[in-house]
């Protein structure tokens, strides 16, 4: 007889007992089939992964990635302690852009790459480091975010997330999906994510200058501008175990996103002539796509000792179109601006380590990079029909820069209490760009020491004192080197410009800024995987760049212009002053009897910083505030699996002297996000987000004193806008 397949057999036992009674002979019973069991061992928080860590490290894990539902890693940036979002790219320490390291799995982000798309759903974790280290390029004065993609499983998975969201005029939607598996030696992982985006403001600016005879003029414009646009990410990985201690993994990475923008401003005249042009119309148009391909192999040698090589290559490309239109006061056609922009670039890197243990809790490690690039960019700007600089317009410019690096380092836990991190790393860089009249050669070479020491007051390590003495740059990035001319198309190049609005042009003489940086830190570490940490530092820079505006004799007009251009000003010199605290509040302040689900986190930074050859006051930094604070919670209702949290972060306005005629006043910031988080079961959870809840406008200004010592000023004023957001995550 043939016996019913076990599915249809449970299904009878279970659905229709009386029928066991009405056999005469019951079947034997099947074997059970057999049972599939994990063995995993206990996760490592990300807090404890902090404490184990040689050199001060936060570490954002999988947990934090999901709490609000976030479409793009920013929005969990804007939320992370000591970390300053400005336009859209994150800041350590308030130092701005060039300062900050950004890493995608340990290498350096492509131009025109944004962790604003990048869903936080193709990446593991995201460490933030507040120093630099041996084995990543020592361009960090301020620190090194490094976002580590999700890798090949080790567990089949299967997760799939709807969202959308609204900002403005209609929803957009975004999802991301999952699949992954192990067959015997090898795993497979496949993320996939698609997201659309739409975004628009009011502003207003006031603009006290001159007019084209140079003349007084005072203007009054309003505006408005829409931003929208699609994109998508596929992430394949694929992980094989060779054999015993042998693992190949392979690692893509493809991205594209297409992006559409439109505006039109209005302009009063209040004093002097009136502009050719006073009703203005823009749109904007393109995209920006990009192929990255990793090969590494990993051999576990003798006695704990590790090889790693690596070798992998990167594509991308983007396009941009432009085109204004400008009437008079009549509705009358006087300005049709076109500008066309296209850049390509190319890129080969190899590497390797070697770790080997050298005894009880002492290791050593050496590596090695090679990077080649190469990038290509025409731009193209017609007005009226004809070129604003016939010399340049469709001129490629190519530009090629070769890198490489040698490093070493040793940790080592010398005493019961004591550990250091001893690195060395040594990093050359040449650039070679020839553009239609000019060739640039420019190479720079940095030795960085680096030491970390480390001392555990109490056997267990929960309460660290950490110091730190390093070496870190900043090399000048290509757009700074390059010399060609950007004109500010208000002042046609055949009349003279004001100050306030000068031409730009790169310096191909520019040096690397040095930079020697001491910090030091007391971290406490609470049972409850929550944290205190507090801790300064201090940073000597050489070499400051900083744009200067000049008059200046140019090739590309008949009569002087001003020029904006970067120099290396001289010395800066920064310091200060970070807290940091996260964790169950019945841990922190158990005296106020808090609720029990309740978590919350807050930092607070304070800074100064003096840049000599600049007048006081407010000679700082350029983008580094006096002070800032975060402050959150997260909350989990007794019983139930629902939570709900909040993050409100907050920057004052400052200003800043940026040289002893220019000067750059930049408002308050601030933004407060909440979530509520509904699990409906293991496989099903709904998130509910809002996003800038309490919106401010975002005001500058900016001043610059004539030769003639006249004062001309331009003032800005935009509005933002709450975003909502819905998702809900299907695990199968």
């Amino acid at each position: 007889m043939k016996r019913a397949p076990h599915w249809l057999a449970a299904l009878l036992a279970c659905a229709a007992p009386g029928l066991r009674a009405q056999a005469v002979e019951p079947e034997p019973a099947p074997p059970a089939p057999p049972q599939r069991v994990e063995i995993r061992g206990n996760e490592v928080s990300d807090t404890e992964q902090r404490r184990r860590r040689s050199v001060a490290t936060s570490i954002v894990g999988r947990e934090e990635l999901d709490r609000f539902g976030d479409v793009s890693v920013t929005d969990v940036l804007r939320r992370t302690p000591g970390v300053d979002m400005q336009g859209g790219s994150p800041r350590l320490r308030g130092l701005g852009s060039g300062y900050t390291l950004i890493l995608v799995n340990g290498e350096r982000a492509p131009p025109g790459f944004s962790l604003e798309n990048l869903p936080p759903s193709q990446v593991e974790r995201i460490e933030i480091t507040k120093g630099p280290t041996a084995e990543f390029s020592a361009q960090a004065v301020a620190g090194t975010i490094n976002v580590i993609l999700r890798q090949a499983a080790r567990v089949r998975q299967r997760e799939l997330r709807l969202g959308t969201g609204y900002q403005i005029e209609r929803p957009v939607g975004n999802f991301s999906a999952t699949w992954a598996d192990q067959w015997g030696p090898v795993g497979v992982a496949l993320p996939v994510s698609g997201y659309q985006w739409r975004g628009g403001n009011e502003w207003r600016s006031e603009r006290y200058a001159r007019d084209l005879n140079l003349d007084p003029q005072q203007l009054r414009s309003r505006g408005v501008s829409r931003w929208w646009g699609y994109g998508g990410s596929f992430g394949p990985r694929l992980s094989w175990r060779l054999g015993e201690g042998r693992t190949l993994d392979f690692n893509n990475f493809v991205q594209r996103h297409d992006f559409r923008s439109a505006g039109e401003s209005r302009t009063d005249v209040l004093a002097g002539a009136t502009p050719p042009s006073v009703h203005d119309e823009s749109r904007n148009g393109g995209y920006w796509q990009m192929l990255r391909t990793g090969l590494q192999f990993t051999r576990r040698l003798p006695e704990g000792g590790r090889l790693e090589l690596r070798a992998g290559g990167q594509v991308s490309d983007s396009q941009a179109r432009t085109d204004g239109l400008g009437r008079n006061a009549s509705e009358a056609v006087t300005v049709i601006r076109l500008n066309r922009a296209r850049t390509e670039e190319a890129s080969a890197t190899s590497g390797g380590k070697v770790v080997w243990p050298m005894g009880d809790a002492h290791t050593m490690a050496v590596g090695f990079e090679v990077e080649s690039r190469r990038r290509e960019e025409s731009r193209t700007v017609l007005e009226n029909g004809q070129p604003q600089l016939a010399d340049y317009e469709g001129q490629a410019f190519v530009a090629r820069v070769e890198r490489q690096a040698l490093w070493a380092q040793d940790e080592w836990e010398f005493a019961p209490r004591w550990s250091a991190y001893l690195g060395l790393r040594a990093e050359r860089i040449a650039l070679r760009s020839q553009g239609p009249d000019d060739e640039i050669v420019h190479a720079s070479q940095v030795v960085t020491p680096m030491a970390h020491l480390n001392f555990r007051i109490d056997p267990q390590g929960r309460d660290l004192v950490r110091a730190s003495l390093t070496r870190a740059y900043r090399a000048p990035d290509l757009n700074r080197l390059v010399a060609r001319p950007a004109i500010n198309t208000t002042y046609p190049v055949d009349r003279p410009n004001p100050p306030i609005s000068p031409d730009r042009v790169g310096n191909p003489l520019l040096e690397p800024e040095l930079s020697t940086g001491l910090d030091v830190a007391f971290e406490k570490y609470l049972a409850s995987n929550g944290v205190v940490s507090i801790g300064g530092f201090v940073r000597h820079v050489d070499g400051l760049i900083r744009n200067v505006t000049r008059l200046e004799t140019v090739p590309w007009a008949s009569v002087p212009r001003w020029v904006s251009r970067p120099v290396n000003l001289g010395p800066a010199r920064s310091i200060g002053l970070e807290l940091e605290l996260k964790g169950r509040a019945a841990e922190l302040w158990p005296a106020l009897r808090p609720p029990a689900g309740l978590s919350v986190r807050g930092s607070l930074s304070v800074y100064r910083s003096r840049v000599q050859g600049v007048p006081s006051p407010d000679n700082r930094l350029e983008g580094q505030q006096p002070w800032s604070a975060t402050l959150g919670f997260d909350h989990a209702w007794a019983g139930t699996p629902r939570t709900f949290g909040a993050s409100l972060a907050y920057t004052p306005g400052f200003p800043v002297q940026q040289t002893s005629s220019q000067r750059f006043e930049q408002s308050r910031r601030r933004s407060l996000d909440a979530y509520l988080l509904l699990p409906l079961s293991r496989q099903v959870v709904w998130r509910l987000a809002v996003n800038n809840a309490w919106p401010v406008a975002s005001a500058t200004a900016t001043s610059v004193v004539d030769e003639d010592g006249s004062l001309q000023r331009s003032l800005g004023r935009t509005t933002s806008r709450r975003a909502y957001s819905a998702s809900v995550t299907l695990k199968f």
